[in-house]
Order: structure tokens, then C-alpha cells, then sequence
């Protein structure tokens, strides 16, 4: 349901000055908090915060006039009439019930807050509207991820974000790329080079990228009472992969509550953790960021860490297998599959105790909820594949003459789980065989599952071509997968992925190979950085500290090429032509 202005005129004048004000109010924060020496007299930026904060109040005031339906304007806004009254509170009663304190030191916070909640709702909702107006969407989702890129590169950059002399700006680029595309590759120490902000900072865009930042922002849109217009409900189908617009609303909140839920077990589950190797942390009372950071780089794929060396320290802790590695197999799967299993599951309870306690009611509840197609695959494929991946790790490091390092069960289960998808290591990736090294390549050019939070050319699309070739070698005229017949035009899409990647690879790893020609890297090596960049993985054996800026700038695309996908900026470039109305008679052809 969509809100209506009396004087469209007037709402666009309004648009216009909301989108300075926002500008406005991410400049003054920068200044107060992104620099070591005061940029502007605190007096004056202060000010400029009540200000602000009483113009939001008179736009709200102008809009409710404007609008057509009051009562729709309020339901739209809810969120603002217990925020203002707070406010008010503060404001008048700051004397009253906080004596011991500064009256500013209550109220300047309560404005902070205020308008932080206005610009968030306000950036929220834009890149939601941006996605979802002109004649390319997928070009709006490829301009939003850069717009973050640049805006977390900016923050970077901040004297209060890093621990270094100067941030140049390729290395806040590639920093704020990798964080973005959930890759892991760094060339700056994420513990050691960044403070506590930078490393927020970095967590941010971690999170943002890998749920996409489309579907957060409308995540936190809803969440703050902003109305979707019918145009940005079916951007948000599209994106969502939703089969209704009513299931929208629903997979929205299944995305934030899960994401909720699932790393804050994630994050109270891995505080006992670091106590097994206390000398690795170097601050013991940060354990709970330490959590949380992990929690979410491994749920999102991201495969940052707060240490030098990965989770090498802590290769024997118990936590690193029952906590971390489902973290990531969970952010691999999808959060189409997790809705999928989630609602059998829940069908299955309900249906579990009609039977038991309500046998007449039982037969009117209607037919069950089933595992669809798309979920079937996804686990078949992920279990084939860390389990093989598993196997052939064992197998080729146990027979390596010059393995000097564990290659046990827990090991080799530890690094396939993650060389698809999030990038932490547990050994380091340089002193593996360079079969080990072909295998992680093969799992990280797969990468996880359509929907997730992972890269690569996904397992779906690798399922379909092996089921190409099964029904090329059975003479079958249709890929059929689990007794379900796959369009032909999925069946197109999937070997075009497969193909771009390929070539994306070769091409990447071929401009690799000349820039750092000087550095003494292997081909083997550079071909496992472009393989980890492009699937957004993270894993690297030692060339990443070391590359040039025109290497930087290589895997900067790459990773970003990986995470949006090939065939995504393909489509976007290729939106608009217009499909051929007439076909050419066929003749036969040799192949093979």
C-alpha cells in the first residue's frame, strides 16, 4: 500500500532537502568521531545537530499535511511519535531526573540517537526505491554495491579507523571491497592495523554485503515503519526469489530474525572459546566483540578474522568445528533453503500434535509442506561436495612428502567446509601440496548456493551441467533432477555461468601473471588468488600482502565480479536489448 501527496511538488522539494539533511548529518558524525583533531568547534557542530534534528520534526509536520490519508501517514510513521516523545522527555525533564550529569550530556546523546534512526530509515528506503525505479534494476544493485565500496574506503581512510601512519586509498578500496563482497582477502591486519571503529566499520559492511544491501535495507525500512510501494514489492519478489507478494513480508522478517538469532548463538557460543589460547587475544576484555565478529564474518561468509593467522591458534579447539564451520555451512545454504526447511519443519510439528491431541481437526489442515526442488539440490550437492572434498584432502596430504602439518579428519572436514565459501583456515594454505592446492581451487570455483551469502558459480548451477551431461550420455531429452524436469532455459543459464567464470578466471589470472611477474610467485599461486577472489572466498597462500597496486586493483574487480556474479553485470549491461522475433532454419552440426 502505497502513501499519496496532495502538492507532489512540494513532497519533491521535501525529498530534496531530506537528502541533504542526511548528508548533512553523516558529515557532522565524521567530524566528531573520524578524526584525532577537532575539525570544527564542538559548539558548532552541536548546534548544527539541534538544528537538523528540528528540521526532521518539521518535515514530518509538512508531509502529515500534505498527505492525503492522515491515519495511513501515522501507520506509515509509526515509529516516530514514541521516538519524538522521548526526545521531548529528555529534552524537559533532563534537569530533573539525570542531576548528577551535564544537561548535555543527557540531551546531545537523545539527538545523536534521533537523527542517526532518521538517516537510517531515510537511507534504507532510498535504496530500496533506487533498486527498484528505471528501466535497469540490475544496474541500480551494481551501483549500490560501489556506493558502499567507496562510502566504506572513505570511512577507512578515518585517523580514528586505523593504527597506521596513512591508509592509502587502493588499500582502503581493497579492504572495503573484500569486507563488501565477504571475500576475507586482506592486505591490511584486521586486528592489528585497524581500532575498534575500523574493525566496526568492516563488520558493517560484512554484514551488509553478504545478506545484500538491497534486502537489509528493507529489512531496517520495515523495521522503522517505511511503506514498499507495489514497484519496490516486486523488486524485492525478484530479489527475494519470492513466489507471492505476500510471502515478501514474511521471508523479510524470516531473514532478519534468523540472521538475529543465528549469530547471536553463533556469538554466545564461541565466548568460551578463546580461553583455550588466552595469549592470542590481546585484550582479554573484548572477548564479546571478538564473538561477535567471528560469528558474523563466518555466517556471512566473509572469513575475516580478528588474528594474523586465521584460526591456525586455535586449530584444535573444539569450537572452531561445532561452532564456526556450521555458521558457515548455514550462511552457504541459502536463505531460501533455510526458509524452505524451516517451514517443513514447523508443518511437521503442527501436524505431529493435531495427530496426537487433536485427531479430528488433523485430517482439515490440508496437504504437507514439501522440500522443493531448489532445496533438494542445495543439500545433496553441499554434502557430495564436503565430503569429497574432505576425502581427497586426506588422501593427498597424507601421501605428501613434505607435509610437516596436521591432515587428520578434522583438518581436511574443517578447510573443505570453508574453501567453498568463507575462507578460514585452520593450516596454512602455503605448505599444503599443490594437489591439495588444485582441490581447494575446485571447491572455491563452485562456491555455495544461489541465494547465500557465498560466491563461486554455485552448486546449483554445477549440479545442472553434470545432469547435461548425464542426459547427453543417456539420450535423454530432457535434465531431469530428482524426477523434476529443468527448463531449457535454466539449463542455458547454468553452462553460462559455468563458462564466464571459467573465462573470467583464465582472463584474471593472465593479468595476474604480468603485473607480478617481478614477485616470484608461481602460476599456481596466482591462479589460486584469482580462483579465491572470484569466488569470494579468502583463502590465499601468502601472494595477497604482496601485490602490486595494479595487482590490488585486479583482484578489487575480481571480487567484485564474484560477488555480484558474471551473469549479473551481463544482464545489466545487456538489459535493454530487445530479443530477436525470428529464428534461422537449423542444419546439423558435429561436435565433440
Amino acid at each position: 500500500m502505497e502513501l499519496y501527496y496532495k502538492n507532489r511538488h512540494i513532497e519533491r522539494w521535501v525529498g530534496g532537502f531530506n537528502f541533504v539533511a542526511a548528508a548533512a548529518v553523516i558529515a557532522i558524525f565524521v567530524m566528531l568521531y573520524g578524526f584525532d583533531r577537532v575539525v570544527l568547534p564542538l559548539v558548532v557542530l552541536h548546534a548544527a545537530e539541534v538544528v537538523l534534528c528540528f528540521y526532521f520534526f518539521a518535515e514530518k509536520i509538512i508531509r502529515f499535511f500534505n498527505a492525503e490519508s492522515k491515519r495511513r501517514f501515522l501507520r506509515f510513521n509509526w515509529f516516530e511519535i514514541p521516538l519524538l516523545l522521548v526526545l521531548l522527555l529528555i529534552a524537559g525533564g533532563a534537569d530533573r531526573w539525570f542531576p548528577l550529569l551535564d544537561r548535555d550530556m543527557v540531551l546531545l546523546p537523545a539527538v545523536s540517537v534521533y537523527l542517526v534512526l532518521q538517516v537510517l530509515s531515510k537511507v534504507c528506503l532510498g535504496m530500496v526505491r533506487f533498486a527498484s525505479t528505471g528501466k535497469n534494476p540490475t544496474m541500480g544493485l551494481i551501483i549500490l554495491f560501489i556506493i558502499l565500496i567507496c562510502a566504506g574506503a572513505g570511512l577507512l581512510m578515518l585517523p580514528k579507523a586505523h593504527n597506521l601512519e596513512t591508509m592509502s586509498i587502493t588499500d582502503a578500496f581493497f579492504t572495503a571491497t573484500s569486507a563488501t563482497c565477504v571475500t576475507g582477502l586482506i592486505v591490511a591486519d584486521t586486528g592489528r592495523d585497524f581500532t575498534l571503529m575500523g574493525q566496526t566499520i568492516i563488520l558493517i559492511l560484512i554484514q551488509l554485503g553478504g545478506l545484500g544491501i538491497v534486502v537489509f535495507g528493507a529489512v531496517l525500512a520495515l523495521l522503522l515503519g517505511q511503506a514498499l510501494s507495489v514497484k519496490e514489492s516486486l523488486a524485492m519478489q525478484d530479489l527475494l526469489n519470492a513466489r507471492t507478494l505476500r510471502s515478501i513480508s514474511m521471508m523479510i522478517g524470516f531473514i532478519f530474525l534468523g540472521t538475529i538469532v543465528i549469530e547471536a548463538i553463533g556469538a554466545v557460543s564461541l565466548m568460551p572459546m578463546w580461553d583455550n589460547v588466552p595469549s592470542a587475544m590481546p585484550h582479554p576484555d573484548m572477548k564479546w566483540f571478538y564473538s561477535v565478529f567471528h560469528s558474523i564474518s563466518a555466517f556471512c561468509n566473509a572469513g575475516f578474522s580478528l588474528f594474523n593467522t586465521s584460526l591456525i591458534d586455535y586449530n584444535t579447539s573444539f569450537g572452531v568445528y561445532t561452532v564456526i564451520a556450521p555458521l558457515v555451512i548455514l550462511g552457504g545454504l541459502g536463505f531460501g533453503v533455510l526458509y524452505n526447511l524451516t517451514h517443513v519443519g514447523a508443518d511437521a510439528v503442527k501436524r505431529f500434535f493435531r495427530r496426537r491431541f487433536d485427531p479430528a481437526s488433523a485430517l482439515t489442515i490440508g496437504p504437507p509442506q514439501r522440500i522443493r526442488l531448489q532445496t533438494k539440490i542445495v543439500l545433496t550437492t553441499s554434502l557430495i561436495l564436503i565430503a569429497a572434498g574432505t576425502i581427497l584432502l586426506m588422501l593427498f596430504e597424507s601421501y605428501s612428502p613434505e607435509a610437516e602439518h596436521d591432515s587428520g579428519f578434522k583438518t581436511a572436514l574443517f578447510q573443505s567446509i570453508t574453501a567453498r565459501t568463507a575462507g578460514f583456515n585452520t593450516v596454512n594454505v602455503a605448505v599444503l601440496s599443490e594437489a591439495s592446492k588444485m582441490i581447494l581451487m575446485v571447491l572455491m570455483f563452485i562456491g555455495g548456493s544461489p541465494g547465500s551469502t557465498a560466491g563461486g558459480i554455485k552448486t546449483v548451477t554445477l549440479a545442472v551441467v553434470i545432469m547435461v551431461i548425464y542426459a547427453t550420455l543417456r539420450k535423454r531429452r530432457e535434465v531431469e533432477l530428482f524426477k523434476r524436469s529443468v527448463r531449457l532455459a535454466v539449463v542455458g543459464r547454468a553452462i553460462t555461468v559455468m563458462l564466464l567464470f571459467a573465462g573470467l578466471l583464465i582472463l584474471m589470472t593472465m593479468l595476474l601473471v604480468l603485473t607480478e611477474s617481478d614477485r616470484g610467485w608461481s602460476l599456481l599461486d596466482l591462479a589460486f588468488e584469482a580462483t579465491s577472489a572470484l569466488g569470494t572466498v579468502g583463502l590465499s597462500t601468502g601472494v595477497t600482502p604482496t601485490l602490486t597496486t595494479a595487482g590490488k586493483w585486479i583482484i578489487i574487480a575480481t571480487m567484485l565480479i564474484g560477488r555480484l556474479g558474471p551473469l549479473t553485470l551481463l544482464v545489466g549491461l545487456t538489459f535493454n536489448l530487445k530479443p530477436a522475433s525470428y529464428d534461422y532454419p537449423s542444419e546439423p552440426l558435429m561436435v565433440g
